[in-house]
């Protein structure tokens, strides 16, 4: 990656009053749930830390990460619970089903867990096609085998037609945490590097495909895929010298780096001609005038790795199937802290904040 220049006088001032704006703890203070809630934008964090986190408790729930710690008898686990309310239920590259394992199994991989047994719940639709859920259930099992974790409870429930387009199905995952992991938000380091393990908006831009929103001849598949041998070389790679994960789900990439830069208070610089994007995901978000580091993933993580060990990490992913477009980003900057910046390809820089919502719903 390319050596980023240092914030002039005149961009700090505008990044000061902008980081002062940013600066307040979020409020609840809508009076009803709009679909951005559920997008994993800056309404979705009102929710949670306006809401939740005040009426439930601090501690793991407070920290928003991907599954929460817990020991029993000196065994440390994760514990991740998760939701998917798909449309439509099969698209190019993956099901509700597949989406429904694999979603929960990234979660507690990006903890340091090695996922190990799973809980299923099926919310159906009164007059779902039986061989609909067949393919389901099949693409669950198929899913949870390769990716090594045993469904071990589960729950069915049925609700009226046109209630639940065909089904929803939820998921709670444990994993055991591997001893190497000390992954943290508060372990980021001024001149840490980001990695991004592999091309960017793959599984957003195939739903879009699937519901026909708009016209595109290419073929698009979604990532979903388990993160967790993607983790593990990272882990035998580097170790303690990985500093914190994250899978880029909703709000894509460019959520993850908001949410990290903002509870570290940290800054972060990224290159945007370093981001890996196909040239058909990058066509149709242009189509759709937004931002493919916006656009959602379901196979994709973002690595902040100690500076001397970059390299090193960077082709630990690039030798695991699925991440072999892995790219250094950028790094973690001291100055503004809580923002993001990006380096744009004409030498100028903007900042990339979180969308309120989300551009395309109903994504996982």
């Amino acid at each position: 990656m390319a050596q980023l220049p240092a914030t002039s006088e005149r961009e700090q001032k505008i990044l000061g009053i902008i980081e002062t704006a940013r600066g307040k703890r979020p409020k609840f203070r809508d009076e009803q749930i709009t679909m951005a809630h559920g997008a994993g934008g800056k309404a979705t964090h009102s929710l949670i830390e306006g809401m939740f986190v005040p009426a439930l408790g601090g501690g793991e729930l407070a920290a928003m990460a991907d599954a929460g710690a817990v020991t029993v008898d000196g065994v440390e686990l994760a514990l991740t619970t998760d939701s998917f309310v798909v449309k439509p239920l099969r698209f190019p590259g993956g099901s509700i089903g597949e989406l429904s394992v694999n979603g929960t199994v990234n979660d507690l991989a990006v903890a340091g867990a090695r996922p190990v047994a799973l809980s299923l719940s099926l919310i159906l639709e009164e007059g779902l096609g039986a061989e609909v859920l067949r393919a389901e259930v099949a693409a669950i099992a198929s899913t949870a085998r390769e990716a090594g974790v045993e469904i071990v409870a589960g729950d069915t429930k049925v609700v009226e037609r046109g209630h639940a387009d065909g089904m929803y199905i939820c998921t709670t995952g444990i994993g055991r945490r591997d001893g190497r992991a000390t992954l943290s938000p508060a372990a980021l380091r001024p001149g840490d590097r980001v990695l991004l393990s592999g091309t960017i908006g793959d599984h957003g831009t195939a739903i879009m495909l699937a519901r026909g929103e708009f016209e595109l001849d290419a073929k698009i598949e979604s990532d979903t895929r388990s993160l967790w041998p993607a983790v593990a070389a990272l882990l035998d790679a580097v170790g303690p010298q990985l500093r914190c994960l994250r899978d880029a789900t909703r709000g894509g990439v460019a959520s993850v780096l908001n949410e990290l830069a903002r509870s570290s208070a940290v800054a972060m610089l990224v290159d945007e001609a370093s981001i890996p994007v196909e040239p058909a995901v990058a066509g149709a978000a242009e189509i759709l005038g937004i931002d493919p580091m916006y656009v959602a993933n379901e196979g994709k993580l973002v690595a902040f790795v100690a500076p001397d060990r970059a390299e090193t990490a960077l082709a630990a992913l690039r030798s695991v199937p699925g991440c072999e477009a892995a790219a250094e980003i950028g790094e973690v900057r001291t100055e503004p802290p809580g923002m993001v910046l990006v380096q744009t390809g004409f030498g100028g820089r903007r900042v990339m904040d979180q969308l309120v919502g989300d551009p395309l719903p109903r994504i996982c």
